[in-house]
């Protein structure tokens, strides 16, 4: 026996157009989803004011069969729909106007967690993208609780804090741009398996039938932006999907912070620009995301100088400055800890091959 209020659920929210404030408005002329569907297109029409393509009957009943076919898929594969009058739908994502009215889930994670961050940038992530992203993660596992990492699924930036939030025991959630009959791109299956596995969650507001197209991908960028507190933008083109959620990112009050990059970097021109317009904060550490957010982190355990107790004097100085002041060049370091160039650099080159500091292009150093 099918679920008579989920197929009409699902069959409602397959209505062109239909959003939010939409589905509230025709709610609360026609009474429910169910009427909705078993009332005579006449009857509707008044309710609604005008003659409308949605009332037609062919529609509506295409709309049902189509939703009966989509609650068997889910029945069959353990899939859980969370209609936007669902407690467990994210109260974020509920403010965006645009916010679909079904999504379709696996796994088991709460929407509506204390912290969620999403990552996204360019899926020609370099090695500055890929370490300064899980350099981030990880320090923001140890200094907050309740945090959910949300991304793609895509090459480079996406599967990157995908594995990072894996690697650090934090949930985290894929939100895709195709039904749950299939993971695109097939590369990244077994990833989204462990997703689900380590309490994530595999998100999407595509049904199995729907065709996968280039526009889905733009358009779930709505969900990713949507669901979180803030959105990080890691590497970005000049041009790019990862500037076009940052965008909607802003028009849902999102805070929208980036990674800055070397102003030769094609992979870094879409972060800076956003910088230097104002659009998005500079971060170059998880303290940077913590400050923005005002959030309130958890004291690192122990200190600076227990975790490098063997250090001179010197590289002791050099070392605290590089944390409290991370890419710095060889010039700002110099300038920052009064040594000499001539000197610095040997101690630089000694701190790298002892695995404490690491040397990015460019020239510019970060903490190990």
């Amino acid at each position: 026996m099918y679920d008579k209020e989920l197929t009409y659920r699902i069959a409602f929210s397959l209505i062109r157009g239909n959003n939010r404030i939409i589905a509230d408005e025709l709610l609360s002329r026609v009474g429910t989803e169910k009427e909705f569907f078993n009332s005579s297109s006449r009857l509707l029409n008044m309710q609604i004011g005008k003659s409308s393509k949605i009332t037609d009957d062919d529609y509506r009943k295409q709309l049902v069969e189509k939703a009966l076919t989509e609650v068997d898929f889910i029945t069959r594969n353990n899939i859980t729909p969370i209609y936007y009058k669902d407690p467990k739908y994210s109260q974020r994502l509920l403010e965006c106007d645009d916010a679909p009215l079904m999504l379709y889930t696996l796994g088991n994670c709460d929407l509506n967690n204390s912290h969620i961050i999403s990552f996204i940038g360019t899926r020609h992530a370099t090695h500055y993208g890929v370490d300064m992203t899980e350099r981030i993660i990880d320090d923001l596992s140890k200094r907050l609780d309740n945090i959910i990492i949300v991304s793609g699924l895509a090459y480079g930036i996406d599967i990157t804090a995908h594995r990072a939030a894996m690697n650090n025991n934090i949930p985290t959630n894929a939100v895709l741009a195709h039904g749950l009959n299939t993971i695109y791109p097939a590369a990244h299956r077994n990833i989204a398996a462990d997703m689900v596995k380590k309490n994530g969650m595999l998100i999407t507001d595509y049904t199995s039938t729907d065709n996968i197209h280039r526009g889905n991908f733009l358009a779930r960028n709505r969900i990713v932006a949507g669901l979180c507190d803030c959105i990080i933008i890691a590497e970005s083109g000049e041009k790019g999907g990862a500037l076009v959620t940052a965008g909607i990112a802003d028009s849902y009050h999102r805070d929208v912070l980036a990674l800055p990059g070397r102003a030769n970097d094609p992979y870094s021109q879409g972060c800076n620009k956003l910088i230097s317009l104002g659009k998005a904060a500079l971060i170059t550490s998880a303290q940077d995301v913590i400050d923005v957010m005002r959030w309130t982190a958890k004291p690192i355990e122990g200190n600076q100088t227990e975790m490098f107790a063997e250090l001179s004097k010197d590289e002791q100085k050099i070392i605290n400055f590089i944390n409290d002041t991370p890419l710095s060049s060889i010039n700002e370091i110099s300038i920052g800890v009064n040594i000499p160039i001539s000197k610095l650099t040997s101690t630089l080159i000694d701190l790298e091959f002892r695995g404490l500091i690491v040397n990015y292009p460019g020239g510019r150093y970060n903490i190990s």
